[in-house]
């Protein structure tokens, strides 16, 4: 029988240094309400353009050559972007229920800085709180109990606030959308309900469907949305999971796998599209690292041999490539590291979920599928956004 990851294993999924989680505690929390939010209250955004908020945060990274050299890379935010993100973040809650409350917590706090204060160097960033399906609700779906999770609930609240943004911020903005893992189910749900066939189809510069299954039918399409299939494209879809070289999905994976209408899984590579190569290239990809890790992933292995890393985040140029894999019924992005012993940068990355010292193949590097391929997001959307500009 499969281990069920504990609590703080829960946490770690969802990107955060949580607190302790028991299913009995789904049980004795408050109920949350099922009123809809007033996104036209500034509370309820997790991240708003103008303020000093959680997106707001140091992306300041240490950049470490194949030679051991290292210099600082500074960050920058745009003064003034000309288009708009829009992000939903995967899970993370800590609340003791099946769906969060509204209120801002560390948990919160931390995902947007891994996965979207980043893009604040390209385009203004909005991302709303929602009332997510929580980790204790992850928790007791994978012990075999029925989620106390209210997944419609969750879907509402972003719906509501795609609605409030388009009506009150948008002005005819080109916009990004970018999720991962629960956030980008929450996105590929606005995709089909809200956008695919609608008039703001038309505002679409992208969509960033990261960490999650996105079901593609033979012509690479969802819905009448194509998968992105060069840098200059806009109203496409970037979209992939990622797994080590070295530990492909195993049969049992929940991610990469083709669905019950045999859609096979989309992936694009994209730093292959700024390559200008397919995605199923091996190329280098621009990570951003974590220099703190990831709870459960183990310590984050020394990045070089004598380094002190004091900044927020670590780039390792050539160090890691990738490419789309297509094999039996999953599509994923292959993460290769490599690795030289003769330099004295680490062969080896931090990434997975452990459990007894023991990674959980199936969840692959879920953790930090974002973290992977951040600079290169980063760039692409702005080559996407010149495209859409220019149309």
């Amino acid at each position: 029988m499969a281990k069920i990851p504990g609590p703080k294993i829960l946490a770690a999924l969802g990107l955060t240094m949580g607190l302790a989680l028991t299913t009995a505690a789904c049980a004795q929390a408050p109920a949350v309400s099922t009123e809809p939010n007033d996104y036209g209250k500034t509370e309820t955004w997790l991240c708003l353009p103008g303020r000093k908020d959680a997106c707001a945060v140091d992306q300041t990274t240490t950049i470490v050559q194949a030679d051991g050299k290292t210099s600082v890379e500074a960050f920058k935010a745009a003064a003034d972007p000309a288009y708009d993100c829009f992000y939903i973040y995967p899970t993370v809650s800590t609340d003791p229920g099946g769906n969060s409350d509204l209120v801002i917590d560390e948990a919160e706090r931390r995902v947007v800085e891994q996965q979207l204060a980043r893009f604040a160097a390209k385009c203004r960033v909005f991302a709303p709180m929602y009332r997510q399906v929580t980790l204790a609700a992850l928790r007791a779906v994978m012990m075999g109990q029925p989620s106390p999770g209210n997944g419609p609930l969750a879907y509402g609240d972003v719906r509501d606030a795609w609605r409030w943004y388009l009506a009150n911020e948008n002005k005819g903005r080109g916009v990004v959308l970018i999720g991962h893992s629960q956030g980008s189910r929450m996105l590929l749900d606005l995709l089909k309900n809200e956008v695919d066939g609608k008039l703001s189809q038309a505002k679409l510069i992208s969509a960033y469907v990261l960490g999650m299954n996105t079901p593609v039918d033979a012509a690479g399409k969802f819905g009448s949305i194509p998968l992105c299939a060069k840098a200059d494209q806009a109203g496409c879809i970037v979209t992939y999971v990622s797994f080590r070289e070295t530990a492909p999905p195993p049969a049992n994976s929940r991610f990469g796998k083709t669905d019950d209408q045999g859609r096979r899984a989309g992936c694009v590579n994209p730093a292959a599209l700024l390559a200008g190569k397919a995605s199923t290239e091996d190329v280098p990809v621009q990570a951003y690292l974590s220099s703190k890790g990831f709870l459960s992933s183990g310590d984050p292995k020394p990045f070089a041999k004598g380094l002190t890393v004091s900044t927020p985040f670590v780039a390792l140029p050539g160090l890691i490539s990738a490419r789309c894999v297509s094999e039996g019924d999953f599509t994923y992005l292959s993460v290769k590291v490599n690795a030289d012993p003769a330099d004295p940068r680490t062969d080896e990355i931090t990434g997975d979920i452990l459990v007894g010292g023991q990674p959980l193949k199936d969840w692959g590097l879920h953790l930090i599928d974002v973290n992977l391929e951040m600079g290169d997001l980063v760039a692409l959307v702005d080559r996407q956004a010149k495209t859409y500009a220019g149309r």
